[in-house]
């Protein structure tokens, strides 16, 4: 018993100083009028993906940096560099999370004079991204619909912290037994309010509104905090 109360205050501790780093990196955000997200989803999803293809269309009138998480490798940065952001990989060498301070550290690489839009794209998990807080304005989910419409209600923390999903490789519905009228469903259920996109970063088909949406959510979060 004693040992459970100990791991509570261990783990209450660290997401009390996760808290108190992430409310200084989110009022840096705010000093320099850029928006921050916090993309999560499982290992392929496709996330780095879907910010390949993402960029090419934000890039034409926003000034955007990427921070790439993962556990080893700087793969995801180097894919990302070819389209000619600034990128810059944080290796948690085991850790299955960013965290604030991960963050904070990388924060000075960017030019704060110019950037509109920062993405966070997180370790791929689904679980521990949910409980720490990078100080970014919301989080975004990646969700490959291949993994199966049970995810939702597997996972709903994430489901419910997040301004957004996106149901990525839609072309592939045809070749699944995934219900997707369940996947919506339970998505609904525990968050009415998310953004649902369906989107196939394989065909485009889906890119146009989730890239305008991220726009204009870049535009709101100016007007509000400039």
């Amino acid at each position: 018993m004693d040992n459970g109360r100990r791991e509570i205050e261990v783990m209450a501790n660290l997401l009390g100083s996760n808290d108190m780093q992430a409310g200084v990196n989110r009022t840096h955000f705010q000093k320099n009028n850029c928006l921050a997200i916090n993309v999560i989803g499982s290992p392929g999803a496709g996330k780095t993906t879907l910010l390949e293809k993402t960029l090419p269309n934000l890039t034409l009138d926003l000034h955007v940096g990427v921070i790439e998480g993962d556990i080893f490798t700087s793969k995801d940065a180097d894919r990302i560099a070819v389209h000619g952001v600034p990128v810059i990989q944080i290796n948690t060498g085991g850790g299955c999370h960013l965290d604030s301070k991960m963050v904070s550290k990388v924060l000075p690489e960017f030019d704060w004079k110019v950037m509109d839009l920062i993405i966070i794209e997180n370790v791929g998990n689904l679980v521990c991204p949910a409980d720490f807080d990078l100080g970014e304005a919301f989080k975004v989910i990646v969700l490959s619909i291949v993994e199966g419409d049970d995810k939702p209600s597997k996972y709903p923390v994430i489901f419910r912290n997040a301004k957004a999903v996106v149901l990525n490789k839609m072309d592939f519905e045809l070749l699944t037994d995934v219900n997707m009228e369940i996947m919506r469903n339970d998505i609904r259920t525990i968050n009415p309010e998310i953004e649902i996109f369906e989107v196939s970063c394989r065909n485009g088909n889906g890119l146009h509104a989730w890239t305008s949406w991220l726009r204009h959510e870049v535009k709101v979060y100016k007007e509000t905090n400039g």
